[in-house]
């Protein structure tokens, strides 16, 4: 019954996917070639690059998680809301599903498009240049985490939103920004101190500088230590929205 009650939420996510594609896939794809083309192609000629590594592959890891990170948040969290504004988690809620069954259910669909709009990234991303992968172990396993965190946290944000536009302010007030410090475009290395600073509690850089090594085998820091960090913050919002569940916030009220 379990394993029933999971397949079906995450099937009927991957039809939202597959169904509204010129929405949830698409414009990742037109905007990497945009950032490629521009940042990598025009603005790259200007930089040398970082760790022996031209500007344009430094870049390339990083515009891969610059889409899979918020198109795994939004697609948990507008899921889930819009469950709970249009009255139908009732339906779910009824069923003898546990509630860890549920946040999976809706935890692993997030993860699927954000794992979906990294594969679109990433072909998008070979059009323009030749990337070579380092550690396929690392890389997939960084950006499998990396949905995993993002999806558990639309999850958690989801629970507690009242409506979409709170939803909104949360992924482009704190997630972004965060997304933007992380060393998506720059190594940290050539950030202001402060900024510096900021990355060692930021999520985001480690995902980012772990990513990369997995794709180019350079990093700003030790990639096994960012990936237990990222598994670590994986688990923890995992088990805090189960916690926030079994309260009943944003399901029984």
């Amino acid at each position: 019954m379990r394993w029933i009650g999971f397949k079906t939420l995450v099937r009927r996510e991957c039809g939202v996917i597959v169904r509204f594609w010129i929405v949830t896939l698409a414009p990742p794809a037109v905007m990497t070639a945009l950032y490629v083309t521009i940042f990598g192609g025009v603005v790259g000629q200007q930089i040398d690059g970082w760790h022996g590594v031209d500007y344009i592959h430094y870049l390339s890891p990083g515009l891969i998680l610059l889409w899979v990170i918020p198109y795994s948040f939004a697609h948990t969290a507008a899921g889930l809301l819009g469950a709970r504004s249009f009255r139908f988690i009732e339906e779910i809620l009824v069923t003898p599903l546990p509630n860890w069954v549920v946040m999976m259910g809706y935890v692993a669909g997030g993860m699927v498009r954000g794992l979906l709009v990294g594969l679109v990234a990433t072909i998008a991303t070979l059009l323009f240049t030749q990337l070579s992968i380092h550690s396929v172990f690392v890389s997939v396993s960084v950006l499998s985490l990396a949905a995993l965190v993002a999806s558990a946290g639309g999850f958690i944000t989801a629970l507690f939103a009242k409506t979409f536009e709170q939803v909104n302010l949360i992924q482009g007030s704190v997630l972004t920004p965060l997304t933007y410090l992380g060393g998506v475009f720059v190594s940290i290395s050539t950030m202001p101190d402060w900024a510096q600073a900021l990355s060692v509690a930021n999520p985001m850089f480690y995902m980012v500088d772990a990513f990369r090594y997995g794709f180019l085998g350079v990093s700003d820091g030790p990639a096994g230590t960012a990936l237990a960090i990222i598994l670590a913050l994986g688990v923890v919002l995992m088990f805090a929205a189960m916690k926030i569940m079994a309260r009943g916030i944003g399901i029984r009220e």
